[in-house]
């Protein structure tokens, strides 16, 4: 037993692990943990192929042995192994603090079974400390910011702040590897995770159908 939390629960996942299988890389220092162990099976034998959700997981995985497959050479993923940045007692998430949310929900979604680790400083109550990443399209961004601050109020958050990820050294907007901006909600707390979830899928489900409708037009 290590000790250090974070590893002790990469290394727990690693139960779901079994010969054969197809496992989703997820994104961020605890995903990192796994991959490493992960690797560390595969020099003794095991027999699996993984999917990164990240470049960063890609690279990881090649140092350490992990044979690779693309999302587009899969049709399903055995299980997905991901780290989380929030955990409430109803095992609600907040995800993306490693910058790959997209590709990381692609990945999830094809998944049979999905397991999150995280050790005991991601627990809380409620969540909302952490910030709240939405990975959004370049273009009209804004316009997205100010729905996901008009989101945060209606759902009774406690902080509506949306702002845009920079890179410290660059002094940049954060580019994900899918191209897209990343806005963190600084809800600061969420009372009704749901109801925010809702109202966040809500934007993309109006702009689908006002751009839907100016086509028929």
């Amino acid at each position: 037993m290590s000790n250090d939390p974070k590893l002790n629960a990469a290394i727990a996942a690693l139960d779901f692990i079994e010969d054969g299988m197809i496992v989703g890389l997820g994104t961020g220092s605890t995903s990192a943990h796994f991959v490493r162990q992960l690797g560390e099976r595969v020099k003794q034998g095991l027999k699996v192929k993984g999917v990164p959700t990240s470049e960063a997981t890609r690279n990881l995985a090649e140092q350490h042995g992990v044979p690779l497959l693309g999302i587009s050479q899969v049709t399903a993923i055995d299980v997905d192994v991901d780290g989380a940045d929030e955990v409430d007692p109803q095992f609600r998430l907040i995800k993306g603090g490693g910058g790959a949310l997209l590709r990381e929900k692609i990945v999830a979604a094809a998944s049979k079974q999905m397991v999150v680790i995280a050790d005991s400083s991601k627990w809380v109550e409620t969540l909302g400390a952490f910030p709240l990443p939405v990975e959004v399209t370049r273009f009209g961004f804004s316009l997205t910011q100010a729905r996901i601050q008009e989101a945060l109020r209606a759902t009774g958050c406690s902080g509506d702040e949306v702002a845009l990820r920079i890179a410290g050294k660059s002094n940049e907007p954060v580019i994900t590897d899918g191209g897209n901006y990343i806005l963190d909600a600084h809800a600061l707390r969420i009372p009704d995770a749901d109801a925010l979830g809702a109202a966040l899928k809500g934007i993309a489900a109006r702009a689908n159908r006002h751009s839907w409708n100016q086509r028929r037009r």
